[in-house]
């Protein structure tokens, strides 16, 4: 059997002669398994925001989305159509146009974008499921408008008397043209609100999505020129290969992006926010974990005559440095261990339960991931073994045999 092991699990059983030494064990233990638990159940929470802020952008982000390599728009040709219909893993795309427009109504007026998409376009994204009045309906005369919008300009749904305007500059220079003075030098066009969509704040004070052939008119395009191109694919296929198969239908002039790439600054943002947190967290715990050493520390004097008799029965320093360090190891992963399956518990009840809400309907969200399980327990016994190191290099022959 190893020797220093069996010396420490013996430390870390029994009680020690002192009522003080044992309170102070008892302590750190506590701190071990609170600092654990805090740490994961934040890191759980963090994990359950980050999906939950997701969610939102994805309603509105497809698997792939093709971009201009330049300028603002793209021509797409009858054969590259078809060419992409072909590409194996691409289950189904869409055309969009999308321009920054004024919208009036009631002498109330907003900048935002309008969104022209065509029939595919809910086959491709999960949009339509965001809807919170009204019908999802997209032709000539109607639209969907986010809520934000909506409240702003005081609209309200199927009200053909008053329907939403919407002006944009004309492509050509000047408000001199071939019309002369008078003639105006924008396009107009009105849309009956059929719906409005909830997703976030910003979100709802962004878009109208109308059909695509009444922005073209509207942006002075032809029925060939779009902004962007929506792809959904399947998940189980090679993502690089579909990228480059898109790519060389349109000569490498659009840029492919996936999800994370279209909300890049959101990822890197709630990626930095989670890495933050864990390092002020992990902080915390290097405090709590100088318990250890003066734990340690306290059994070393506390232990001074049995390891006195062990040192004068043949075992070495480096055996006696070795039991401490043992039982210090042992004493944080214990800890760290007790911390994350209370902190696991607590994470389950709320995906059960939803115990903890941000209001009366909508539970705080949470996740439980193996990563962070693995994470927690790794910082733990990292930390443990550097405070089980500094405090068991305390022992030395002059503090055993003095």
């Amino acid at each position: 059997m190893n020797f220093p092991l069996y010396i420490a699990k013996r430390y870390v059983r029994s009680k020690s002669s002192q009522n003080a030494v044992n309170i102070i064990n008892f302590i750190t233990f506590l701190v071990i398994v609170i600092g654990s638990a805090a740490l994961f159940i934040v890191l759980s929470g963090f994990a359950g925001l980050k999906t939950y802020s997701l969610s939102f952008s994805e309603s509105f982000d497809p698997d792939l989305k093709a971009s201009p390599l330049t300028g603002k728009f793209i021509s797409v040709l009858p054969e590259q159509e078809t060419k992409l219909q072909n590409i194996d893993g691409v289950l189904s795309f869409s055309k969009e146009l999308e321009e920054k427009v004024y919208f009036l109504h009631n002498e109330k007026s907003h900048i935002g974008y309008i969104k022209g998409v065509d029939s595919n376009y809910n086959k491709v994204t999960s949009v339509d499921s965001t809807l919170y009045f009204g019908e999802w309906l997209l032709d000539s005369q109607r639209g969907v408008v986010g809520i934000g919008i909506a409240n702003l300009l005081g609209l309200t749904v199927n009200n053909y008397r008053s329907p939403l305007q919407i002006l944009v500059p004309k492509p050509k220079k000047g408000a001199v043209n071939q019309g002369g003075f008078n003639k105006t030098p924008y396009n107009q066009h009105n849309v009956v609100v059929s719906g409005m969509y909830n997703v976030a704040e910003d979100l709802d004070k962004k878009y109208l999505f109308t059909s695509l052939p009444v922005v073209q008119k509207l942006l002075e395009k032809d029925s060939l020129q779009i902004s962007a191109i929506n792809f959904k694919v399947d998940g189980t296929k090679n993502i690089s290969s579909i990228k480059k198969e898109i790519a060389a239908v349109f000569n490498q002039n659009i840029v492919l992006k996936d999800r994370q790439e279209q909300n890049s600054t959101l990822h890197r943002m709630l990626n930095t926010e989670n890495l933050a947190t864990y390092l002020i967290f992990t902080l915390v715990l290097i405090i709590a974990l100088f318990n250890v050493v003066g734990a340690i520390i306290m059994m070393i004097l506390d232990k001074k005559e049995n390891s006195k008799t062990l040192y004068y029965l043949g075992a070495t320093i480096k055996e006696l440095r070795k039991i401490y360090f043992v039982q210090g190891t042992l004493v944080t992963s214990i800890g760290g261990l007790v911390g994350v399956f209370i902190g696991s518990l607590l994470i389950w009840s709320q995906l059960a339960f939803g115990w903890l809400k941000i209001n009366a309907f909508l539970a705080y969200p949470v996740e439980y991931k193996i990563l962070n399980v693995v994470i927690v327990l790794a910082t733990i016994i990292v930390l443990g073994l550097i405070s089980a190191k500094i405090a068991s290099s305390r022992i030395s022959k002059k503090l055993i045999t003095q």
